[in-house]
């Protein structure tokens, strides 16, 4: 067995997890000790979750980018580290080994030091799926800078946003990125958040689509030009900064149930031994194995298993730069064959688009070199997990369905390929590590089996959220005030008669859409940012692809000549100030909002009836103006 810490049976599971409970701290130290460290740890965890206050490896020095380069140059250095497959597939591929990763890491690490870049300082990369991505990211590791990615699809306000609250002075961007179909102005993006941030120093800019770009003097810089500059200083390597365990490795913002994003905080060491762990075991990995997640690194799927788990693993991973269903359905099953790629983890929002185009795409491909499917980002469907597993895993491929967070750093529950029992639509068993809990409403614990109630985790993981960034009381409110020494998922959960887990969805205000949060707040704000709208309330409904798709009800300053214009302007307002993952996907035009007398909107009814739920809407006795949920359902949209 490669890893000394990978489970090979259901009894090592259960051995595993039991430690975990019992000795956590010697179980996730023997773990730890596999790992390259420049100063071993005094104290391998402190916690209470009531400030909250968690600590792993305290004391502990390392660099996660030796873990994930350095230490496999001997061993792996010819061996592919990243292969990337280009959005259009008349496009040559580019493979890099573990020792071309590193050397370019080092150089663009150069590049950030020569442009004033320091320990501590945040780093924002707003890039499309490139292997100068993935560099960046670890360059900004390796001199102890914070990174925080933006996706490609956010909008100028958003970046803007994020800008703000992280106070990054250095942006990494590109010309443009090639999405599909599309090209996406990714710098002129940028040039319109910098208006409202000044403080941004410097823009690094790599060429990729040849899109014409403004380019600032003394602001603005190109990435090959740098590059070239470090070139002929004759490529010294960069020493790796020597990290706190404790220190913060990456920002990275998600949607809360209030408008603004939040700052995501993952530590060095932790969020490394957790990502490495949860890699290894939940897929089977082996040497020599081909990883394809089909995650954007803007999203924590991206970071944790397109870079750092596999990369600490010393695995091959497979980064692409399109989409699935570009230039045909076909795509995803071409890559697949042409890499022998082993283990695909995708999105049950993928998996849906795809089986709406029926067979044929997946006819004249072998998949034959596939050992292990994934989903990720929402709970999947009966009907896509038996697509899925009958047609693309040819029945003889464990499908592991993963429940995770950006804020848990890895993956939770998840049965583990080949190792533990799967059963479609359920997470099923926890990880090592992971002692989950289910609650009522009043925190009181659930037991037995074949129970709901809301998800909580007892005890830290060292993947765990640490804050969220210069706003700590904001990560206490939303993970740990609502019960009492828990961690609060947001989600509702399942335990079937065998402790198996489901997940079932949000429990707060935010929606689920293609596997994205977003925070019905962050749209309801931009919704409410139209000139013509008084008000405005935002819920999920069920959706066919996106598991959840976004249905809006707004009332109107005055009388709509063009409704679906009116629509339109709507949708594109929501577009430039979130991006367009946060369109709404149905407007109704309302008179009214089902509101109690304290004035509390309630979404309950308007869910309901979005849902197309029409006679049981429960107890309406207690609304200001009970009539106007008649008007709502006669003017319902289908």
């Amino acid at each position: 067995m490669q890893y000394p810490y990978q489970i090979d049976s259901a009894e090592a599971y259960q051995k595993a997890w039991q430690k975990s409970v019992e000795e956590p701290e010697q179980f996730w130290s023997d773990i730890a000790g596999e790992f390259v460290w420049k100063k071993q740890w005094d104290k391998v965890l402190d916690w209470n979750f009531r400030e909250p206050k968690i600590s792993w490896f305290a004391g502990g020095r390392l660099n996660i980018t030796e873990n994930c380069l350095d230490r496999h140059l001997e061993e792996r250095g010819d061996q592919p580290a990243i292969i990337w497959e280009p959005n259009d597939p008349a496009e040559h591929h580019r493979i890099l080994t573990y020792r071309q990763l590193y050397h370019k890491v080092n150089q663009f690490a150069h590049v950030l030091l020569n442009n004033g870049v320091q320990r501590g300082d945040r780093v924002c990369i707003y890039m499309g799926m490139v292997p100068e991505l993935a560099i960046a990211v670890l360059a900004c590791a390796r001199i102890g800078a914070i990174h925080s990615v933006i996706f490609g699809g956010f909008s100028a306000q958003s970046i803007a946003d994020r800008l703000q609250d992280a106070q990054a002075r250095f942006i990494v961007t590109c010309d443009g990125a090639f999405r599909g179909g599309k090209d996406i102005p990714l710098k002129d993006v940028i040039d319109d958040a910098l208006v409202t941030c000044p403080f941004v120093e410097r823009v690094i800019v790599l060429t990729r689509t040849r899109t014409p770009v403004s380019m600032i003097k003394g602001r603005d810089v190109w990435w090959e030009e740098e590059i070239h500059r470090v070139e002929t200083m004759g490529n010294p390597p960069v020493p790796a900064v020597e990290m706190d365990a404790e220190d913060p490795l990456f920002i990275l913002y998600t949607s809360g149930s209030t408008g603004k994003p939040k700052g995501v905080v993952h530590t060095v060491a932790g969020y490394m031994i957790w990502t490495t762990y949860t890699f290894v075991n939940v897929f089977q990995y082996q040497p020599e194995d081909i990883h394809f997640c089909t995650a954007d690194i803007g999203w924590i799927t991206g970071h944790s298993y397109i870079i750092y788990g596999p990369l600490a693993a010393g695995a091959t991973t497979l980064m692409f730069e399109g989409i699935p269903t570009w230039p045909d359905a076909g795509r995803f099953w071409d890559i697949v064959d042409k890499y022998r790629v082993n283990m695909l983890y995708t999105a049950p929002t993928a998996i849906r688009s795809l089986m709406s185009f029926g067979l044929g795409p997946l006819q004249d491909h072998k998949l034959d070199s596939l050992k292990v499917l994934g989903t990720v980002g929402e709970p999947i469907n009966e009907e896509a997990w038996h697509w899925y597993h009958d047609h693309v895993g040819k029945r003889k491929c464990p499908v592991v369905d993963t429940w995770w967070q950006t804020e848990t750093g890895g993956i939770m529950i998840s049965n583990m390929a080949g190792i533990t029992p799967e059963k479609p639509s359920y997470a099923t068993l926890p990880l090592p590590g992971v002692q989950p809990v289910l609650v009522d409403e009043n925190g009181q614990e659930i037991t037995g089996n074949e129970v709901s109630g809301n998800l909580c985790i007892r005890f830290p993981w060292p993947g765990m959220i640490r804050t969220t960034y210069g706003d700590h009381e904001r990560c206490r409110q939303n993970y740990f005030a609502t019960y009492d020494d828990l961690y609060f998922t947001g989600d509702g959960c399942y335990r079937d008669e065998n402790g198996m887990y489901r997940i079932t969805g949000r429990v707060d205000d935010v929606l689920n859409v293609s596997g994205h949060r977003i925070g019905t707040a962050e749209v309801e704000n931009a919704i409410n940012m139209h000139n013509g709208v008084v008000e405005s309330a935002v819920v999920g409904y069920p959706h066919d692809i996106k598991g959840q798709g976004i249905y809006a009800y707004v009332i109107f300053s005055h009388e709509i000549s063009e409704a679906d214009l009116t629509r339109r302007d709507i949708a594109h307002t929501v577009s430039r100030i979130i991006g367009p993952i946060a369109k709404p996907d149905k407007i109704q035009f309302v008179p009214g909002l089902p509101k109690t007398r304290s004035g509390k909107i309630m979404r309950r009814i308007l869910r309901k009836i979005a849902e197309g739920e029409t006679t049981s809407l429960g107890d309406t006795s207690t609304l200001l103006d009970p009539g106007i949920v008649q008007h709502i359902l006669e003017g319902k949209i289908h």
